[in-house]
């Protein structure tokens, strides 16, 4: 582990979170959630960024991944009331700022349109308000291609074992396709895949949770988000094409700010650090 992070953990009503941490701990809190198939180390990057900046950025493993709580369930309105419970624990007079990616941006909507009041900002990266991309599953014959991996994560035993085998190559052909011109660092991919086989098969209970609500995605009434929120998307995301985000602002009641990264895919934050960090920082720094 690198010598400016620390590892802790939080306890909640709903479980311990193992977490990373940089940066002062009377800075303003940001809390950073990751997806799926990664895990918190993922930020380690943008927290070096916004560290010096004077924030205290937090990266939990979500629920399910080790060394954080293995129970369920598993749904996004859990998994953001998990992001809640943290940031009430570390933060409790004091807002936050709340960054999510994938499925951490998944479970970020949750929380934000739930407790607005305990979030001064958000970023969200790479998914799209789940209204919007639960209904491009259903209206986008390009993005159910590229969604495939949801249905075939929907086969208990099946998946599992073909996740875990060879060393999860399952887990290596996603970061390819979602991030073409990425090389993650061999280093980097050896912790993940260690983390995985020690939280495995609770990281796959996500999509079967999702497969239970994305109808009703399609017809409840979620609140809008109500927290000034900046959206960036890879222009070469092999997982959600950008375009699905189109007309998403009407979700929205606080301004929204959406940026897209050019030679960048799924996982842009690694893949274009500099334009990424340098942009989360700016908005974060803006009052």
């Amino acid at each position: 582990m690198p010598p400016d992070l620390a590892r802790r953990f939080v306890d909640t009503e709903a479980g311990a979170f193992g977490y990373e941490t940089q940066g002062p701990d009377d800075g303003e809190l940001v809390v950073c959630a990751h997806g799926f198939p990664d895990h918190a180390p993922t930020f380690r990057g943008l927290g070096r960024r916004l560290a010096a900046e004077g924030f205290r950025v937090v990266a939990p493993w979500l629920r399910g991944y080790h060394p954080s709580t293995l129970a369920g369930p598993f749904d996004s309105r859990r998994v953001g009331a998990d992001l809640t419970a943290i940031v009430d624990a570390l933060s409790p007079s004091r807002p936050a700022v709340l960054v999510g990616h994938d499925w951490g941006a998944v479970a970020a909507y949750d929380a934000l349109a739930s407790r607005p009041r305990r979030y001064r900002k958000a970023v969200i990266l790479s998914v799209p308000h789940p209204v919007v991309f639960a209904r491009a599953l259903v209206t986008s014959p390009a993005q159910l291609r590229r969604s495939w991996y949801m249905a075939f994560l929907n086969l208990p035993g099946v998946s599992d074992r073909v996740v875990a085998a060879r060393d999860f190559a399952f887990v290596d052909r996603l970061w390819r396709t979602w991030s073409p011109g990425l090389k993650p660092e061999p280093a980097s991919m050896r912790e993940l895949k260690e983390c995985l086989a020690r939280s495995m098969p609770a990281p796959l209970l996500y999509y079967r949770a999702l497969a239970k609500t994305a109808a009703a995605r399609l017809r409840e009434r979620m609140p809008k988000i109500d927290v000034p929120t900046l959206y960036m998307h890879g222009v070469d995301d092999g997982c959600i094409g950008p375009a699905v985000a189109a007309g998403q602002e009407r979700f929205f009641s606080a301004p929204l700010r959406s940026v897209r990264v050019e030679r960048a895919g799924h996982f842009l934050h690694l893949e274009a650090p500099e334009r990424v960090e340098g942009e989360i920082a700016q908005y974060l720094i803006e009052r």
